[in-house]
């Protein structure tokens, strides 16, 4: 019997339409006054869900997926697949400072966008704060497979860059998508984590906010890096070095390009610990997600304390491309045809250069977080 109820709460869990419908149940009680649908709603959300009978249980769980594929049919906004994009809302004239940002924030004064279908948009409970090229967006393709989870669809950049900070934290909320109580919104952007400026800044919007770092081998890395901009270039007809241009100075390996820069983990993630403990900040293996996805993004369930609802199955190796793709409610689709693309050719000595290089800080990286990682 104990087995057979957790098999309906499962199926129940699943249902991508429990959350939007049981906040719509709650709406239609409160504004109806209907005693049937209020006694409904309130034996749903006041007790916990493990109490209700299996009857109930199965009674519920048919109620969200009749409804659910009802309002799908009949109005297909009421309950989106993905959160819907609000028109891009004007921006505050004056500039906010960081204390002003900060009692902004804890006022809650802002003017909040309802949508029609009672979901609003929310400040993130959630930031991917990278790192480039460490497979971010991966990330949050693979984690937006969740029901709970609404991610902001482009990089909004609000903590890094000084004009959209300027605009203050009522932009920043427009640029979210439309969520409902129950979901995570999540927003990437994976410059935050080299830049210096942003780890306070993102202390003083929310200092228990849970962050996601993903990282990858430092130089493998930087190859993606010089391999992003140099296609860039080519898109563009534009000449661009070789990397060896990049990576040689004097005869020596050039520790001031950027992009090695940009992999010395342990320099950003000291400048993060000062404002966040370890365990607000979850560090994915990039190496490890390319190869075997699930079981990274079920650590990510886990951080974030969302119900397992991602499975196996929501994984396929595509051979053509050559990494994992996703598979959604019989639908496939796969990363944009940029991600995945081929490292230019380096000369083995060159590579060997850049390993040695990283090994010290690597060392002091796994210290600091208590962790190691298959990195040369």
């Amino acid at each position: 019997m104990a087995q057979q109820h957790e098999e309906t709460l499962s199926k129940l869990r699943a249902s991508p339409f429990t959350c939007p419908v049981t906040f719509l149940l709650e709406k239609y009680a409160q504004q109806k006054n209907h005693k049937f649908q209020r006694l409904f709603y309130v034996e749903i959300a006041t007790y916990p869900i493990t109490w209700l009978s299996e009857t109930r249980l199965r009674t519920f769980a048919m109620a969200a997926f009749l409804l659910g594929a009802v309002l799908l049919i009949a109005q297909p906004h009421i309950v989106p697949s993905r959160p819907a994009v609000h028109p891009k809302a004007e921006a505050p004239s004056q500039s906010v400072q960081k204390e002003l940002l900060k009692k902004t924030f804890l006022k809650n004064d802002f003017k909040e966008n309802i949508h029609s279908n009672g979901s609003r948009q929310q400040l993130p409970q959630t930031i991917i704060i990278g790192v480039r090229k460490g497979g971010t967006r991966a990330l949050l393709e693979m984690l937006s497979l969740h029901p709970n989870i609404a991610a902001a669809e482009s990089e909004v950049h609000f903590f890094d860059w000084e004009d959209h900070y300027g605009n203050g934290l009522q932009w920043y909320m427009n640029q979210m998508p439309f969520s409902y109580p129950c979901q995570i919104t999540v927003e990437k952007t994976p410059a935050y984590f080299t830049s210096p400026k942003v780890p306070e800044r993102v202390y003083n919007m929310n200092e228990s906010i849970r962050l996601l770092l993903i990282l990858r081998d430092p130089s493998e890395r930087v190859l993606s890096d010089y391999t992003q901009v140099f296609y860039n270039h080519v898109q563009k007809h534009k000449p661009y070095p070789s990397i060896e241009q990049f990576l040689i100075k004097d005869g020596e390996l050039n520790v001031d390009y950027k992009a090695i820069n940009r992999s010395l983990y342990y320099i950003h993630m000291e400048n993060w610990l000062k404002y966040f403990p370890l365990g607000h900040i979850h560090i994915v293996d990039g190496d490890k997600l390319i190869k075997d996805p699930f079981p990274e993004i079920e650590k990510v369930e886990r951080f974030l304390r969302l119900s397992p609802q991602i499975n196996a199955s929501n994984f396929y190796f595509n051979k053509t491309k050559g990494f994992y793709c996703l598979r959604d409610s019989g639908r496939e689709r796969c990363l944009h045809e940029s991600k995945g693309r081929a490292h230019p050719q380096i000369d083995s000595r060159l590579l060997d250069k850049l390993h040695e290089y990283f090994h010290e800080p690597n060392r002091k990286f796994f210290e600091l977080v208590g962790r190691t990682f298959d990195w040369h």
